[in-house]
């Protein structure tokens, strides 16, 4: 009698994690983020390990957890995983005070943010072997080279008064 499941929003090549109630603001949990969105999983898991962000550790929990859904709940290969979607939101904001002088309170804010990543599972085709046309290309780009020539090439300078003695020499 419990309540009915919700369809999937995500595609079935797709998995998702997120990370509520993490201790620091979303601009700054946003640049980790930026980090590792687009790249494969194996090296944003890298990334963030050697990251000296401390946040960097929260995220990289959040990204474990998105490969072991993918892996687990939707039977996707680890390999091919690819950070298709990494976006941070606000989250709750303590607030405190802080004494200030003749009575007053100076206002204190403590944000907390959430971290949504999901993984896709992206095959990497086959690199596929070119046929002998590009050699005719080289082979007529050399013959239009061998036509041009190349410019001089010019010594530099010499420095010092060394040089300025022989200019003035050169115009006496």
């Amino acid at each position: 009698m419990g309540k009915p499941a919700k369809k999937r929003t995500l595609s079935d090549v797709q998995a998702k994690a997120i990370g509520r109630n993490i201790r620091t603001s979303p601009r700054k949990l946003n640049l980790v983020a930026q980090s590792i969105r687009g790249q494969r999983a194996e090296t944003a898991l890298a990334t963030l390990t050697f990251s000296p962000k401390r946040v960097a550790r929260m995220v990289k929990k959040v990204l474990e957890s998105a490969i072991a859904n993918a892996e687990n709940n939707h039977d996707l290969d680890v390999d091919d995983l690819v950070v298709s979607e990494a976006s941070v939101g606000k989250n709750l904001i303590m607030k405190r005070f802080h004494a200030r002088a003749r009575g007053r309170g100076g206002r204190i804010e403590k944000p907390f943010s959430q971290v949504t990543i999901v993984v896709e599972e992206k095959r990497e085709p086959a690199p596929e072997k070119k046929a002998e046309a590009p050699k005719k290309k080289e082979a007529a780009s050399s013959a239009q080279g061998a036509t041009k020539k190349a410019p001089a090439k010019r010594k530099p300078a010499a420095g010092g008064r060394a040089a300025a003695k022989s200019k003035s020499k050169e115009l006496a």
